[in-house]
């Protein structure tokens, strides 16, 4: 019974379901971005980004761009370095001491993401066993979202970049191959607020979409849901992966 289940495990991924993790959303406006999202053991962490003369700025709005806050100095360049400090002759390293942890890096490009994605290629560049799970399988995801380029042309960007997927959009078989996960807002299925039970009708609704997306082996995440702990739980017994939040530490004591 033991190798039977054992082949069976082996030979249908879609039985995979990644257990709920943290998204933690617009994480450079917390008080400590990265190290606090790596600290609850987030496995997605987001950052907005502009490309403003040839950097890559992180903020929400344009008008809110700082000197020296920059995808590579919040990110990239501290990433690098856990790895570093992790290191050893027989491993590339891993973003912490728990070996097995890894998360994917979310960005969120708001505008000219043709551009901005060849900036951003050139940023890891130096950083590359660090974001290429070729080179390293515990290196960091990269996500690309926002201001994607068309989708007929994912399949020519490296294989370290994947995509923010949408339910509405359509993928051939080897498109999909670079669709980290599909997200959608939440308004799209439900306008629950978070309190009390989640609608029946709005249940299924979700349930059929969750179904859809696993059966495709994606993890799915809703953006705008309610942020509080009954939302949380309840997302998570449906089967959102990627559980979106402002309140990381609250949300790693409810979904743990």
């Amino acid at each position: 019974m033991k190798r039977f289940a054992l082949i069976v495990l082996l030979f249908c991924p879609s039985l995979f379901a990644l257990a709920q993790q943290i998204h933690s959303h617009n994480d450079y406006e917390k008080p400590e971005p990265l190290t606090a999202a790596i600290r609850h053991r987030a496995g997605s962490i987001e950052a907005d980004v502009f490309l403003v003369d040839g950097k890559l700025h992180v903020a929400h709005d344009k008008s809110q761009i700082k000197p020296g806050r920059t995808l590579d100095s919040l990110y990239l360049k501290p990433i690098a370095a856990l790895f570093d400090k992790n290191k050893n002759r027989f491993s590339a390293g891993t973003v912490s001491e728990s070996r097995k942890y890894t998360f994917q890096l979310m960005i969120d490009l708001k505008e000219n993401g043709v551009e901005a994605i060849k900036a951003l290629e050139q940023a890891v560049a130096p950083y590359r066993t660090c974001f290429d799970r070729a080179m390293n399988p515990q290196a960091i995801q990269l996500v690309v979202s926002g201001s994607r380029p068309p989708i007929a042309n994912w399949i020519d960007y490296p294989s370290y970049i994947l995509f923010d997927g949408r339910p509405s959009e359509l993928y051939d078989d080897e498109t999909i191959k670079h669709v980290a996960l599909f997200s959608d807002t939440f308004q799209n299925y439900s306008r629950w607020n978070g309190e009390g039970g989640l609608p029946d009708k709005d249940r299924e609704t979700l349930k059929r979409f969750i179904k859809r997306a696993h059966s495709q082996d994606k993890p799915i995440r809703f953006w705008a849901a309610p942020d509080t702990p009954n939302a949380w739980k309840q997302l998570a017994k449906l089967g959102v992966d990627y559980i979106n939040t402002d309140k990381v530490a609250e949300c790693a004591e409810v979904i743990k």
